[in-house]
């Protein structure tokens, strides 16, 4: 299992100052992980600052690390817009870059750009293929809501894959299998005994399409971390985590890593077992010392 890091583009507990961005890639690249990546919102319960404009700001301390979204938002960004920003991102990387794409949850973001949100999942499938379109030789379609294909320039230095974000519905596998390169599923809202189901279909569906031998990466996305031996700082940290996602913190803790280093490490096992490729993790406080610590000690349990 290889383990990327989330940008801390969150501060947990509403503060504004400016997130330690480059000193935590530097830290996630001495430490062993393989990836930076960013979420995409427009309207968030905190302050919340720019994914992509992130990732752009930290290229040059990626070193050799691949740089994620996980997810972008297509459809509130618009597709034409978000292949000229993934094109960008793929050439000031040296082609180091992935294009993970969701619908999105949020109906604040939808209302922030004057979309219904009951339209997100028509208007998410043809803009993926708007984007195939734009980024490379991905066939012809007839488009109802955007220009299928505007000229791009620079163009990306090779087919950029584009990983599905879905929780794990049948609607959304299947939406996985047919428009992507891989899946993105949410740590915090499924299990490893749903990751697994997910896995053999899209293992059955990918061998029944003729695409035998074509690699297609399962990852947990936005797996919550803070690693302490204190309960009463796991606690505290659940509990925050929790009213920021309007969650109950007792199913909560089933599903992230906040808690010892034993704990953390068996959750991972668990994934390990049904076949997920990569983690990213995303610490919910003390960002960089989170890294380290994550790596020093729960990554030496699962070798």
């Amino acid at each position: 299992m290889w383990f990327g890091a989330h940008l801390p583009l969150i501060d947990i507990d509403g503060g504004n100052d400016p997130p330690p961005l480059t000193r935590y890639v530097d830290a996630a690249r001495d430490t062993g992980f393989q990836a930076i990546s960013a979420n995409d919102h427009v309207v968030f319960s905190r302050p919340w600052f720019d994914g992509l404009i992130a990732l752009a700001g930290v290229v040059e301390h990626s070193a050799d690390l691949t740089l994620a979204t996980t997810v972008a938002l297509p459809v509130i960004r618009g597709p034409a817009m978000l292949a000229k920003a993934a094109a960008a991102l793929d050439v000031l990387s040296g082609g180091r870059f992935v294009l993970g794409v969701g619908p999105g949850s949020s109906a604040a973001d939808y209302t922030a750009v004057g979309i219904p949100i009951d339209e997100r999942w028509p208007r998410f499938d043809e803009a993926v293929r708007v984007l195939r379109a734009s980024l490379a030789d991905y066939g012809e379609f007839a488009p109802q809501r955007y220009y299928t294909r505007p000229t791009l320039e620079p163009r990306p230095t090779r087919p950029i894959p584009m990983w599905i974000g879905s929780w794990g519905s049948a609607a959304g596998l299947r939406r996985v299998v047919r428009l992507g390169d891989g899946w993105l599923a949410s740590a915090y809202n499924t299990t490893p005994e749903r990751i697994a189901a997910g896995r053999k279909y899209i293992r059955d569906t990918v061998t029944s399409e003729e695409r035998t031998g074509v690699d297609f990466p399962i990852a947990l996305a936005t797996m919550w971390t803070y690693v302490t031996e204190s309960g009463t700082e796991a606690r505290t940290k659940l509990e925050g985590l929790a009213r920021m996602l309007r969650r109950d913190p007792v199913a909560l803790s089933e599903q992230v890593l906040i808690g010892p280093v034993e704990e953390c490490a068996a959750t991972l096992a668990r994934y390990v077992e049904v076949g997920v490729d990569g983690v990213f993790i995303w610490p919910v406080g003390d960002p960089i010392d989170q890294l380290l610590r994550f790596s020093a000690s729960v990554v030496p349990h699962l070798r």
